[in-house]
């Protein structure tokens, strides 16, 4: 399921910018902030979640003149299959932060759009990924999940819900009924073994695709998914109903796979990812993100989603050996991939095949 055509209006810096004919490489050409980022961000939109700035609603919304408030909403529609399908979503000026999701023209919930389209990124935000707390690794984690499973979404926002009626709960100054923490300790163990489980699920799966590539061009990472407690669900109960007492002293639940997290070495030194330098950091990140395209591309599967990859800024620091080795995995990996970049020159080895755009103040020109 091909995704043919974008439209932006008032999201950000574009007015009214539409991207039509794409291909299975776009490129997005232009100065800093002339606005490419901002297209990438709009693609974002189209996985459940707060896109890849984890932005506030009003915040995308375009400004007139520097004012600091939105003239108006945003809307953002992708066009699949020639128009046969229709993903949109758009904000109001009467409720700026209120994102609506409309799939061919019917509002529904922003889980629903992880069934037509399979979304991960990469942008210059992310280097520090291993230097950060675990919760950014842990969304990075989820948003490949997310990729393979669309169900992950309705997952994690029951086990969100319930977590934090649970947390209110153990934080109140009068002790907590009994019976209302156990109902909501089983479906955050319902719902927790299972995110769980899927991590750890995938966690495996890039194991084994990483086991399989060289050590060159791009460094290869070891993975861990690391928790304290094993993700079942008898396991979990247990543990949270067993950790009540210290709950209740902290304010907050301390025991399940909102703790967890993504741990990373350097296989080559058997370093932590944290204690890498720079380029090792990011060698890795790009290893992970191929080896997860190329397992989606892999598995026998009946999904028909189309697969995007969104990679900011990508080709900039990389020699011209890592860049041909990084379009040969892209081209092989079967996802419609979205790329940007100041100069064409980093691009040349796809300049043939690929759709490319000039971005400048908002404005896309075909190239």
């Amino acid at each position: 399921m091909a995704l043919d055509r974008l439209t932006l209006q008032n999201f950000r810096n574009h007015a009214a910018t539409r991207l039509a004919d794409t291909r299975g490489f776009n490129v997005l050409v232009g100065e800093n902030g002339a606005g490419k980022t901002n297209v990438l961000e709009a693609l974002s939109l189209f996985a459940p979640g707060r896109g890849l700035r984890r932005a506030q609603a009003a915040e995308m919304a375009g400004r007139t003149n520097g004012d600091v408030v939105p003239a108006s909403g945003f809307s953002v529609a992708a066009e699949l299959e020639n128009g046969a399908v229709v993903l949109s979503t758009a904000t109001l000026a009467s409720a700026p932060n209120r994102r609506m999701v409309r799939i061919n023209g019917a509002e529904g919930p922003a889980a629903r759009l992880g069934e037509w389209l399979s979304i991960n990124w990469l942008t210059p935000a992310m280097d520090r990924l291993f230097a950060e707390g675990p919760g950014a690794r842990r969304r990075f984690l989820d948003r490949m999940v997310l990729a393979r499973d669309p169900g992950h979404a309705r997952l994690s926002a029951r086990y969100e819900t319930a977590l934090r009626e649970r947390n209110r709960l153990l934080s109140e100054p009068a002790e907590p009924d009994p019976a209302w923490l156990d109902a909501l300790e089983v479906q955050l163990a319902e719902c927790g073994a299972a995110i769980g489980t899927a991590r750890a699920g995938l966690v495996a799966a890039l194991t084994a695709v990483l086991a399989t590539q060289p050590e060159h061009p791009f460094a290869r990472p070891l993975l861990v998914y690391a928790g304290d407690v094993v993700p079942d669900e008898a396991a979990l109960r247990s543990a949270l109903r067993a950790g009540r007492r210290r709950e209740r002293a902290a304010g907050r639940t301390l025991a399940g796979p909102h703790r967890d997290d993504l741990v990373v070495t350097l296989a080559a030194k058997a370093a932590p990812a944290a204690d890498c330098s720079t380029g090792e950091q990011k060698a890795m990140l790009i290893a992970i993100v191929l080896a997860h395209a190329g397992l989606a591309h892999a598995e026998p599967s009946a999904d028909s989603r189309q697969r995007l990859l969104l990679l900011d800024e990508i080709a900039a620091h990389l020699d011209p050996l890592r860049r041909a080795a990084l379009f040969d995995r892209l081209r092989d990996s079967g996802a419609q991939v979205w790329m940007t970049g100041t100069e064409i020159a980093p691009f040349a080895d796809i300049a043939g095949e690929a759709a490319v755009w000039r971005v400048a103040d908002g404005q896309v020109e075909r190239v």
